[in-house]
């Protein structure tokens, strides 16, 4: 029965089970390999330009960015599995991003 707005009321019915889920986890994933990717770049980089202590602690930064990206993203994934996950939260997608900036902050700090 209509609402007057257009609907038929809330929904009652689990999402279809399609492709969908399956395409985000494959996002989820994909940014994480490209995340390992920029974190070993950072690590090749930091070798074959000497290691100083400066470097180092780059170095530190890019890995524990990518560690926090790593477990949001396996949590986020886990989320995928059931019928009706949970949006993904603010305090999530704002970690997401910082995760993504530093590595990209951090990455043009180690090409000085």
């Amino acid at each position: 029965m209509p609402d007057g707005k257009g609907t038929s009321g809330p929904r009652t019915r689990d999402r279809d089970p399609g492709l969908q889920p399956e395409r985000t986890r494959l996002a989820w994933r994909r940014t994480t390999l490209a995340c390992a990717v920029a974190a070993s770049l950072a690590g090749r980089q930091t070798l074959h330009s000497g290691i100083d202590p400066a470097s180092l602690v780059v170095l530190a930064l890019v890995v524990v960015a990518w560690l926090a990206f790593l477990a949001l993203a396996h949590r986020r994934i886990r989320a995928m599995r059931m019928p009706r996950p949970p949006a993904l939260s603010p305090r999530a997608a704002v970690a997401a991003v910082a995760c993504t900036l530093t590595l990209a902050v951090l990455g043009a700090a180690m090409l000085r």
